[in-house]
């Protein structure tokens, strides 16, 4: 019994070590976890720090919640005016490295470019070795190229999801869609008329643009290119009724899933950004422009049986008639000498105001970034007037030439010309007398039935157009008699115009089978035409009986002889 104390004693001493040991070892994990704590609360604060303040601004950003819907779809799609597609953007891996993770920079560079051969060692091992945390390797690698990669296992290789803008119909659309960069932004085009728009994501842009007749004017406007050995051309097809452009092609052209590899001559829209003398195609201005002041009617004339000169100038007809020709003659023969008359009867003001009116003395309203300012002349003499009766002296985009005689056959409304499709009616400004352009469609007609145009006369469609032949500028040495602007332009149904298409080829050389001509009749002519003939069903026009008595009475010029004679008044 004696014992008992002790052995209680004992007991307690142990209880009493075995306490103090737990509590340590909760003290020190108590410890532990305020440390770990606290590094962590450090790290976070680090990093904000660094995305604050230091970060390297190439390493990809997070997105914010209002970008986030964009970044789910890319851009919008493109689609032409029947749904088909244009533009569209896909998902692809891009590479990027952190090259703190790298360890062995030279031989993963060396690795790396056995996979990705576009690349070079020295640029790759480079970019490994550089003092950041984010460095690009490659953007928008293939399927293929990932899995390579991949099974190379490198360390600090990474892949992000972005963005890639694929265009379907390759060359097709190049020039009225553009492109974008590696960083999805419009850089051409309507990509860039409409960036903001498309980055948006939502819906598709419809475009005025029918894949079916873009891809006729193309093919034909190269054949004709081919043939004829040019250096490049220019198609355009408008609606008359509402400004559409329903086709607009530019050769040469290119393929915007390459971009990087085009030629600045492939990246020039000669539609919209070249500014050009359209030559005899002007006529339909000039002729226009005396029957709406009221200064000649188709019952007069001016005799054209001798050059005008003017200076140390020369006006001369191509191949002239040398006597006397009726306005509608004037028109159908395509004279110089009756069209400079004509024009000065009118006078320099009337003149300029008209060519303003019609919209030639100002850039495009076209939604794209790629539009030429007209050439205007300044001072504009009586010499200008003259010369740009026939084409010469004032320079303007084929698109401006098309979308003038639009307005001169749809009654005399001008409209805007877009790419985008419409809806509904389409207001315009009445800038001509619906009576001067129901004479301008009877004297087309007569250009394609018994004048320069015979080459475009189309069976069944009522195409009626005037050609143009113009030297081009020699860069200050006056005119390069072998460097052409050859050019058609015409409407059809002309006796209820639907439609104007535009023809124009650079620089073409006469051939064996035009006897050594390159004349406008011989290069585009034919191949309007073939694209009235091709298209016409595709757009809804059906063809007439061309002899049918209320067509013939429709289109009828009763050519007047010598007794209605007049004289210009200079």
């Amino acid at each position: 019994m004696t014992d008992f104390p002790q052995i209680q004693a004992g007991k307690s001493v142990r209880l009493e070590g075995v306490t103090k040991q737990a509590l340590e070892i909760g003290r020190n994990r108590l410890i532990l976890a305020g440390c770990l704590l606290t590094l962590a609360f450090t790290a976070v604060a680090g990093r904000v720090v660094e995305l604050s303040a230091l970060r390297d601004h190439n390493e990809p950003t997070v997105p914010t919640a209002a970008a986030d819907a964009a970044l789910q779809t890319g851009r919008a799609d493109i689609v032409d005016r029947n749904g088909l597609l244009v533009a569209t953007s896909l998902r692809t891996p891009s590479l990027y490295a952190d090259p703190s993770e790298v360890l062995d920079p030279a031989r993963a560079a060396r690795r790396l470019t056995t996979v990705l051969t576009d690349l070079a060692v020295p640029e790759v091992e480079a970019k490994l070795r550089a003092n950041r945390r984010f460095v690009w390797l490659k953007r928008s690698l293939t399927p293929h190229e990932q899995y390579r990669v991949n099974a190379l296992g490198i360390p600090g290789l990474h892949f992000m999801d972005e963005w890639k803008r694929i265009y379907p119909q390759s060359s097709l659309m190049a020039h009225v869609v553009g492109f974008t960069d590696i960083d999805d932004r419009g850089i051409s085009g309507v990509e860039r008329s409409f960036d903001d728009v498309l980055r948006d994501g939502r819906e598709p842009l419809h475009l005025s643009i029918d894949l079916r007749i873009q891809h006729i004017v193309r093919q034909e406007l190269a054949h004709q290119i081919s043939l004829f050995e040019a250096i490049g051309g220019t198609g355009i097809v408008l609606d008359v009724d509402t400004g559409e452009t329903v086709a607009m092609v530019s050769l040469p052209d290119f393929d915007p899933n390459m971009a990087a590899e085009m030629s600045d001559d492939q990246r020039f829209n000669r539609a919209t950004l070249g500014v050009y003398e359209m030559g005899s195609t002007f006529k339909i201005f000039n002729t226009a422009m005396a029957l709406d002041a009221g200064t000649v009617t188709l019952r007069d004339g001016y005799d054209a049986s001798k050059p005008i000169k003017i200076a140390r100038f020369t006006i001369n007809d191509f191949h002239g008639e040398n006597r006397w020709l009726s306005v509608a003659e004037i028109f159908k023969y395509s004279s110089n000498i009756g069209s400079v008359k004509m024009a000065m009867d009118v006078g320099t003001e009337r003149q300029k105001e008209f060519m303003g009116r019609m919209g030639m003395l100002q850039p495009m309203s076209l939604e794209l970034p790629e539009r030429g300012y007209p050439l205007v002349p300044s001072p504009w003499r009586p010499i200008n007037t003259m010369t740009i009766s026939f084409g010469h002296g004032l320079s303007v985009s084929p698109m401006h030439l098309a979308a003038g005689v639009a307005t001169v056959v749809n009654g005399g409304i001008k409209r805007p010309t877009t790419l985008l499709k419409t809806t509904g009616r389409v207001l315009g400004e009445e800038v001509l007398k619906p009576s001067t352009s129901e004479v301008m469609r009877k004297l087309m007609r007569l250009v394609v039935m018994d004048g320069t145009g015979r080459n475009a006369d189309a069976e069944g469609y009522l195409v009626g157009g005037k050609t143009g032949t113009a030297e081009k500028a020699g860069g200050g040495r006056g005119y390069a008699r072998k460097s052409l602007l050859s050019s058609f332009v015409a409407a059809f149904p002309v006796n209820d115009p639907k439609y104007v298409i535009l023809i124009m080829v650079d620089e073409p050389k006469g051939q064996k089978f035009s006897h050594g001509y390159a004349t406008g009749g011989w290069v585009a002519a034919p191949a309007v035409k073939r694209i009235v003939e091709r298209a016409a069903p595709l757009l809804g026009v059906a063809p007439v009986d061309m002899d049918a008595p209320e067509i013939r009475r429709d289109l009828l010029v009763d050519l007047p002889d010598a007794g209605g004679k007049r004289l210009a008044s200079f």
